[in-house]
């Protein structure tokens, strides 16, 4: 897929997102303040922070897809893992107010105070909220897949983080109206539980985008499978010094290969090529490929550079 279809599969995908989005965090503020459901309003921040990293992704990809120019060599893909990076935080940032609302009125019941029961109408804020939000993560996380974007199926878990919120806010808002006004405290623990969520969602995404931004190694069984791929031709032997890393949804790959130091030159530069060409038909076209030919001599020890 060339970059431009990409670019705007990512903003198609982002763009129903983001409507569906303000719709659900003006229902859910409305029946939260109307419903008297602090959960529920816990749940309308959530869908806030959606709102705005949908905004995120459609500016951070738009960047990304810029070709290389002379002050990026490897391109821009390293702003799609920006936006992974950005969608993780502001997890982070929901599920910590989250989580203070409800300890505040955690702690208010626990002092005497009597929590205001909530309202049937948030009840039905949050069941719109859980079908609309899988139907996103759905939607969301197979576009991403397909087309391999990191900051795609980042958003698809955040869509899925919130039907998650919005579970935990059902059962809290539900179980306060069944069971009457002494367990109105279900609403705020349920907001509790929600942040903690959302937290686990968080940290899965900002390790995985961190360790690109830091430059971290593919994992051992891919490189494995990228050695593999050198020694499967004729002549070469010896793939060493192998570096790899991920740019955005490209990777980049440096090695050193030995091969017989008589052969000619026309002949190294022809398995380079073919080496090359089969390591871009397995990672994709864009990936980067860097491969340094080392004459074997006979005469001497073949020591492997580590």
């Amino acid at each position: 897929m060339d970059k431009m279809k990409r670019e705007r599969e990512i903003y198609k995908v982002t763009i129903v997102g983001s409507v569906a989005n303000a719709a659900l965090m003006a229902i859910k503020f409305v029946a939260g303040i109307l419903g008297h459901s602090s959960a529920m309003i816990a749940d309308a921040v959530h869908s806030l922070s959606d709102f705005a990293t949908d905004l995120i992704v459609l500016v951070l990809v738009h960047i990304s897809a810029k070709p290389q120019d002379a002050s990026h060599d490897y391109g821009h893909g390293k702003y799609e893992t920006m936006a992974s990076f950005i969608v993780g935080l502001a997890l982070v940032a929901a599920a910590t107010g989250i989580m203070m609302s409800g300890g505040s009125k955690l702690v208010d019941w626990f002092h005497g105070e009597q929590l205001q029961s909530p309202g049937r109408l948030a009840l039905w804020a949050a069941l719109l909220s859980i079908l609309v939000k899988e139907l996103l993560y759905q939607y969301t996380v197979r576009h991403g897949k397909h087309i391999n974007s990191q900051a795609l199926v980042a958003n698809a878990w955040h869509h899925r983080s919130d039907a998650l919120s919005s579970i935990g806010a059902a059962i809290g808002i539900g179980g306060a109206i069944l069971l009457g006004d002494r367990w109105t405290v279900l609403d705020p623990i349920a907001s509790i539980v929600v942040g903690l969520m959302l937290v686990k969602v968080a940290v899965t995404l900002l390790r995985s985008s961190m360790g690109e931004l830091t430059e971290s190694s593919l994992p051992a069984d891919v490189e494995q499978e990228i050695e593999n791929i050198i020694c499967s031709f004729p002549d070469v032997s010896q793939p060493h010094n192998l570096r790899t890393r991920r740019i955005g949804n490209r990777i980049a790959i440096e090695a050193h290969v030995r091969m017989d130091g008589a052969l000619p030159l026309t002949l190294v530069h022809e398995r380079a090529t073919s080496i090359e060409r089969a390591i871009k038909q397995r990672f994709g076209s864009e990936t980067h490929v860097t491969l340094h030919m080392e004459p074997i001599n006979p005469d001497a020890s073949q020591s492997v550079e580590r």
